[in-house]
């Protein structure tokens, strides 16, 4: 799956369902990969198991700290470091989308669209801001402006009026530990 076809498919997949992380997945309830976030080299691993952005799944058996996973007629056995870095959706539901602004402090949240004029969107993309990225945001000015998140592993400052040209989906906050 190429980039253009991966971000068709995860905007198919954030209108119909909430994510979360691979470790809080139910036993028995098919699930959706909406993203690996792992090394290069873990995710082409990942890849060629078949686990890859697309793929579903479903949960056989879990413990504290492991989990046992269908993936087509593959059974895989992974641990809470790789559980934790694998973000997949229910197969069934609606997500809501919310403008960056409207975030509160420590949630995590995944870009879906910038609406923004040319300039605009094209200076907030080479910022990082691109759909799909996972954002976190860590602080508010006290009064709402500017915000700063951090994604891809840095820390980025974005004025009140920015943020709101930002859509996101949110990540529930139980579920992100």
């Amino acid at each position: 799956m190429n980039r253009a076809e991966g971000q068709i498919f995860y905007q198919k997949i954030t209108r119909r369902s909430r994510i979360l992380i691979l470790q809080n997945a139910k036993v028995d309830i098919p699930y959706t990969v909406v993203s690996v976030d792992l090394p290069d080299e873990s995710v082409r691993h990942l890849s060629n198991l078949g686990l890859k952005v697309g793929a579903s799944l479903k949960v056989v058996s879990k413990t504290p700290t492991s989990a046992i996973v269908m993936l087509k007629s593959s059974r895989l056995a992974f641990d809470q470091s790789i559980l934790n870095h694998i973000d997949v959706t229910e197969e069934e539901g609606e997500l809501e989308t919310l403008p960056l602004s409207e975030l509160k402090v420590g949630e995590f949240a995944y870009v879906d669209g910038i609406y923004a004029i040319n300039e605009a969107k094209r200076r907030l993309m080479d910022m990082g801001l691109t759909h799909h990225t996972k954002i976190y945001l860590r602080k508010v000015a006290p009064l709402g402006d500017p915000i700063e998140i951090s994604l891809r592993g840095y820390e980025l400052t974005l004025r009140k009026s920015e943020a709101q040209m930002i859509s996101v989906v949110k990540v529930d906050s139980e579920e992100k530990k």
